[in-house]
């Protein structure tokens, strides 16, 4: 039994003991691994001064990051942004400070992530939100993972837009459409995701409207053999010359009762591929109107995108 008691024992403490060997030795491979300039690797945050951010790299040697390596935005401040404990990741300019240190940029990192990350958006058509800081000729700008972005003037808005600067403070849905490391040149959308946004709500319009609905539309245009009605979401039908209402009275033209723009009551009458007839003679029946809307459109969550399109496009207004 005590034999028994004291092989018990020593494998209790023999297992933290072999745990703690374990840690140790992998601390030393870690510290004797090959570092050289250019790579791109994780660090935390071990010391602050006014000068300069140490970083332990679990590496023979520190790490040191000069404040002007560590963020390009002119606001920074080492003492207020910085603090013990910080997980970054940071690229290696130099493998020797002169001090025995390791010389490492975090901003050049994060510049270099940065645009990886942009360039797989623009494959993918990820979609992300910008903030416009300011309208400049041509487009507006804001900043997209910390890089300055453009948006011409002509991808903006589904429409033309003669005043740019009623976009500034507000947040836009983006896609990248152009990414170049070299020339720093990031060129984004809004006018693609607005499409594809207006086009899901008249896909979702059209599939409510059926054959018997009872509605009201304007007169968008009128042609010798009818009229076309907007029900709106951008879906127009065909009102047929025969199906207008004439109070006895033979049209030579739709125009001999209508006019672009006239609000009528019509009921669905046909849908064929899109297509869609109606008749504001049947309409007459007394039927209640209900008016043509789209559901609720929901558009999947890219990667780090964390707000839909709908509330991306709060304040903007879409014709």
């Amino acid at each position: 039994m005590d034999e028994m008691n004291v092989t018990n024992e020593t494998l209790e403490t023999a297992a933290p003991a072999a745990e703690s060997m374990d840690a140790m030795s992998d601390a030393l491979d870690a510290s004797m691994r090959k570092i050289e300039v250019g790579d791109i690797i994780d660090c935390t945050v071990v010391g602050i001064t006014d000068t300069e951010v140490t970083v332990d790299l679990a590496y023979a040697a520190e790490g040191i990051i000069r404040p002007q390596d560590y963020s390009g935005d002119t606001s920074f401040s080492i003492k207020e942004n910085v603090h013990p404990g910080d997980e970054i990741k940071a690229k290696v300019i130099r493998l020797d400070d002169g001090k025995g240190n390791l010389l490492l940029s975090r901003r050049e990192a994060m510049d270099e992530l940065a645009w990886e990350e942009l360039k797989q958006m623009m494959d993918s058509k990820t979609a992300a939100e910008l903030t416009v800081r300011e309208a400049v000729k041509g487009g507006v700008v804001g900043f997209l993972h910390g890089i300055r972005a453009f948006v011409p003037a002509s991808k903006v808005a589904l429409d033309y837009v003669e005043d740019l600067s009623i976009y500034v403070g507000k947040t836009i849905p983006v896609r990248v459409i152009q990414a170049e490391k070299e020339g720093r040149k990031l060129v984004l959308s809004s006018r693609e995701i607005l499409r594809d946004m207006k086009n899901a709500k008249k896909a979702e319009a059209l599939n409510n409207i059926k054959v018997g609905l009872v509605t009201e539309g304007k007169v968008a245009s009128i042609q010798s053999y009818g009229a076309f009605v907007n029900l709106g979401e951008g879906i127009d039908g065909l009102l047929h010359i025969s199906q207008i209402t004439s109070n006895g009275k033979r049209l030579k033209t739709p125009a001999d009762v209508l006019s672009v723009g006239d609000t009528v009551k019509v009921k669905v009458t046909k849908v064929d591929n899109g297509r869609i007839s109606l008749s504001q003679r049947a309409a007459e029946e007394k039927a209640p109107v209900e008016k043509v809307s789209e559901e609720k459109v929901v558009i999947p969550k890219a990667e780090k995108l964390t707000t839909n399109l709908g509330s991306l496009l709060k304040g903007i207004k879409l014709d």
